[in-house]
């Protein structure tokens, strides 16, 4: 019960991170971090794929209305979603459905952490991207803005899991 209480404020609080604020940041004219994948990132393995799929489409669908993507990043964010067990898998080497798995400091090294977020931001950030865009016409300008996106993303999450969620702060 505490993890869903947990689970449930983590994406609050990340999506009213990424309305209010995130969503006016913009470096350089084009580069806004994309934080409430956050919660999406350190949401359990053990939770059903349905509830997993259905969170990630609701948390993409409210960013969406506020940012007037129509879909976006809805779309995003359940493909993100869809990869997750995959890269997790990919960076441990071996096959894993535990619960215990978590993608945080404590649990994780920096570098796992940093490969993890790294090819999710990416993912996320070249669905987004490409969604908008929908063209190759500036393919060079378009892959800067993802990368430049992805880490932007990667540095801000970051620094959020270690700021927050050490394993020392926690005991």
């Amino acid at each position: 019960m505490n993890d869903v209480i947990s689970n449930i404020i983590r994406c609050a609080v990340a999506l009213l991170l990424q309305i209010f604020i995130c969503n006016y940041i913009h470096l350089f004219g084009y580069l806004t971090p994309a934080v409430y994948i956050f919660a999406l990132l350190l949401l359990p393995l053990d939770i059903p794929k349905t509830f997993q799929y259905l969170i990630a489409f609701v948390m993409g669908f409210i960013v969406d209305m506020f940012t007037h993507t129509l879909g976006v990043n809805a779309a995003a964010a359940i493909i993100l979603m869809f990869a997750r067990p995959y890269i997790i898998n990919l960076l441990n080497g071996r096959k894993t459905t535990e619960s215990n798995d978590i993608p945080m400091p404590g649990y994780k090294d920096f570098r796992w952490l940093l490969e993890f977020t790294f090819i999710l931001a990416f993912i996320h950030q070249l669905v987004v991207v490409m969604l908008e865009t929908f063209s190759f016409q500036h393919f060079g300008r378009t892959m800067l803005v993802i990368l430049g996106n992805t880490i932007l993303t990667t540095i801000v999450l970051l620094s959020i899991e270690y700021l927050f969620y050490s394993k020392s702060k926690r005991t």
